[in-house]
């Protein structure tokens, strides 16, 4: 059995497609069918339902992922672990986080864990979330930091993932101000917003959505999705966390985002809430590993953050 055959199991699964698995892993598709052909001759049992348009796993399929995962996981730490042994690499600890997180959270939390004695070389790769995920579930990054809460939707499942949570943030809806009017006096009304919750069935807002990989954009879907009062929404937009932002300075309609995010422009009234609190969405900041062991340098590391003061979330 060759572990280029899981890869390619892997592919197919998580693309939900022979073509598109085919693009991914650089091979034509007659190559890649071949190929999971032979893995399912060498299983026994077929492996993806080929008779409806979207290709999906068979039973047998579903029992072998995360077989497949975690083999090809251990391999791949095995693999890290004798390069360390032999001296050909370097100790360098391999990071993925949200794109939001890289940019805002990442930076100032490094320099405080090296402060603590945690300094090693660092490789952050930044990505949405689902990108994010599948590099950590692929053995192809150490940590992962992103945003949770417990309605989000993920592989990273609690038997063979564990978490530390770093801090606390909440998603808040925002929006531009409406356009100042004066009052019968002569002075300014007082800033409201431009699109306010929950918005009218026969006038509803114009909503900037979150790519389908976002984390944050999951969050805050399974959020609305049992808001009662619900929201009148009308999406409008989707586009990664900083660009909604930007499109709702600029008027373009509602969005959520991380209070620390927008804390500048709410100060300043370049932005506004565009509803009360109950519209909020607390949320975790939170460092995902594997269970499995990874190398020294990355379990060093782990050793570290859990004497700053959090503990695993088991």
């Amino acid at each position: 059995m060759d572990l280029v055959w899981l890869e390619d199991f892997l592919a197919v699964a998580e693309e939900s497609g022979f073509s598109r698995a085919a693009e991914r892993r650089h091979v034509t598709q007659p190559a890649l069918s071949r190929r999971i052909k032979a893995l399912e001759e060498w299983l026994g049992a077929p492996l993806f339902e080929r008779s409806t348009h979207n290709v999906t796993l068979t039973s047998a399929g579903e029992s072998f992922l995360p077989v497949a995962e975690d083999v090809l996981r251990r391999v791949l730490n095995g693999r890290e672990e004798a390069l360390e042994a032999a001296r050909f690499k370097a100790e360098t600890i391999h990071f993925v986080a949200t794109h939001a997180l890289s940019q805002t959270f990442f930076p100032d939390w490094i320099r405080r864990v090296d402060r603590a004695g945690a300094g090693a070389a660092i490789q952050l790769v930044a990505s949405n979330f689902a990108g994010c995920e599948r590099l950590l579930l692929d053995a192809q990054a150490h940590f992962l930091l992103a945003h949770y809460h417990p309605t989000l939707t993920s592989r990273l499942e609690p038997d063979r993932f564990q978490r530390i949570e770093l801090d606390r943030d909440v998603l808040i809806p925002i929006s531009a101000p409406a356009p100042k009017k004066a009052t019968r006096s002569g002075g300014q009304r007082r800033a409201v917003p431009r699109y306010a919750l929950p918005g009218a069935s026969n006038a509803p807002l114009p909503y900037l959505t979150y790519h389908p990989g976002s984390g944050v954009g999951r969050i805050v879907a399974s959020f609305l999705a049992t808001k009662e009062p619900s929201a009148s929404l009308a999406p409008s937009f989707s586009a990664p966390v900083m660009l909604l932002v930007n499109m709702a300075r600029e008027g373009r309609g509602i969005t959520w985002a991380p209070r620390s995010l927008v804390e500048g422009d709410i100060h300043s009234g370049r932005l506004l809430r565009a509803g009360s609190k109950e519209w909020d969405i607390d949320i975790s900041i939170c460092l995902f590993r594997s269970r499995a062991r990874i190398t020294s340098a990355a379990e060093a590391f782990w050793s570290t953050i859990k004497k700053l003061g959090k503990s695993p979330i088991s």
